[in-house]
């Protein structure tokens, strides 16, 4: 049996915005992130798209359901000279009002919105987040309808996003 990721790892994270301007952020209970605010984030499973991903990630690690916008972002990187790790980065857009944040159990400290200004002042952020703040006005990408791109690729799954 192969191993989960082997070496190229492929995750997504979600930008989640309230009626005020405030961004959705997690403190994870462990690795490069724990005790930092970060987006919410995880890795894309087995038979699900990168948009279904982080729709999923959003709400398991903050009991928000929210519709995927658009693609923001790409970080891309290489650990230790032999992992490949890559993240979508998303915006999504909430459609009902949230009255109540949910952490994951085991996984999130805490869960909050909180201002960009907030966010850019705290130390305790990950370095992604100033960046994406001060790039905030830069175009995304947005999913397109698409026909099915033929059956001869045996998608069981298929988005396209474009600018």
């Amino acid at each position: 049996m192969k191993k989960k990721r082997e070496n190229v790892w492929l995750a997504v994270a979600g930008l989640v915005l309230n009626e005020k301007g405030e961004w959705l952020v997690v403190k994870k209970k462990y690795g490069g992130l724990k005790g930092v605010w970060s987006l919410p984030a995880g890795f894309v499973e087995a038979g699900e798209t990168a948009d279904q991903a982080v729709q999923r990630e959003v709400l398991e690690e903050t009991g928000v359901k929210a519709e995927v916008g658009e693609v923001i972002g790409l970080r891309s990187g290489v650990i230790g000279a032999e992992i490949s790790d890559n993240m979508i980065i998303f915006s999504l857009v909430c459609r009902k009002q949230i009255h109540s944040l949910q952490a994951q159990e085991g996984e999130i400290a805490e869960v909050q919105w909180m201002s960009p200004h907030k966010l850019e002042k705290d130390p305790r952020v990950s370095q992604m987040i100033p960046a994406m703040i001060q790039h905030m006005r830069s175009q995304g990408l947005k999913r397109s309808p698409l026909v099915n791109p033929g059956d001869h690729f045996d998608y069981t799954s298929y988005h396209l996003f474009l600018g």
